[in-house]
């Protein structure tokens, strides 16, 4: 049996944003960046134009379908993939405001914030969260892999007009990775890039769950409170928080209970901790879940960081 992807997963819960209905809006590893701490792993599809998915009405009919039955917090643009290559992502989030009144959010790497089109359908967004893990040409090139067309000064111009424009709740994303960007250059320069915003939060990261290159690791917790204070230093104690721990197990599951760990397993990988706390509270046996699951080739069991997680089988 091979997993399928779907529009529709989780919710899952989310250490920024809550309880989170996830859109999965692109096909699977569409993407500009090739980042070598993705989770869902490596981009297929190293792509910067912008094309047709989904059928935009049949997404939002999905999309409201679940709101209504599973009641989230937030409802996030999160795929397996960059959600802005979406070319029908303005169309959307337009039909679901129409019947929606939670929060619309989107996370995005960023890249194509240059394209008028793209900065248009972010103004759309009541929450949105960027990714900006260093300011430097070199390290980004080594952490997120991005597409050879991409600019970096571009994209961080582009963050500066957006930032001076967007009225909604704006996020920053730092990953910290050992080896990479781990050095108070690196966090000095993104600190003072992101002092000239305005923005709500920045979050410092830990790469929590399997990343696509295996060597890819954690940062000392010596790194990741040293990139705290320096954050602190140039953005304020109330603009910075540190995401170093995982997220509790508040996922909301119907009763096909498979189906819907396979839908969320192939953008968000579930510690088997975490599952184990799923299914028990349901009176089920974990083992007759991972059977199903990982007999009939839909999930492997992978390790990372001294603990287990549930992935597609088909993840690279």
């Amino acid at each position: 049996m091979v997993l399928k992807e779907d529009i529709v997963f989780g919710p899952v819960p989310s250490r920024r944003l809550g309880l989170s209905l996830g859109i999965n809006n692109v096909y699977s590893k569409y993407c500009s960046y090739s980042c070598i701490y993705c989770q869902v792993g490596r981009t297929d599809h190293l792509v910067i134009k912008r094309r047709k998915f989904y059928e935009p009405l049949k997404l939002a009919k999905k999309v409201i379908k679940e709101v209504k039955r599973k009641n989230p917090e937030v409802i996030t643009f999160a795929p397996n993939g960059e959600p802005t290559l979406d070319v029908n992502l303005g169309v959307e989030i337009e039909l679901l405001k129409r019947d929606i009144s939670k929060p619309i959010a989107i996370l995005t790497n960023s890249s194509l914030l240059p394209r008028e089109d793209v900065y248009s359908d972010l103004m759309l967004f009541d929450i949105i969260s960027l990714k900006l893990d260093t300011v430097d040409k070199n390290t980004w090139k080594k952490i997120n892999r991005p597409h050879p067309k991409l600019d970096l000064r571009d994209i961080l111009n582009s963050i500066e007009d957006f930032a001076k424009e967007y009225r909604g709740k704006l996020l920053f994303e730092t990953m910290i990775v050992e080896n990479v960007n781990n050095n108070t250059r690196e966090y000095r320069g993104i600190a003072r890039f992101l002092s000239k915003l305005r923005f709500y939060k920045a979050y410092i990261q830990s790469p929590i769950r399997p990343p696509t290159e295996k060597w890819v690791k954690p940062a000392s917790e010596e790194d990741y409170l040293k990139a705290y204070q320096v954050f602190v230093e140039e953005l304020g104690r109330d603009k910075v928080e540190l995401l170093i721990s995982p997220e509790p197990s508040s996922f909301i599951f119907s009763d096909n209970l498979v189906y819907e760990i396979t839908k969320t397993i192939y953008v968000h990988p579930i510690r088997i901790n975490q599952l184990k706390d799923i299914v028990e509270e349901r009176g089920i046996d974990l083992d007759s879940v991972l059977n199903e699951l990982v007999g009939k080739g839909i999930a492997k069991i992978i390790d990372y960081n001294r603990e287990k997680f549930l992935v597609p089988k088909t993840r690279k």
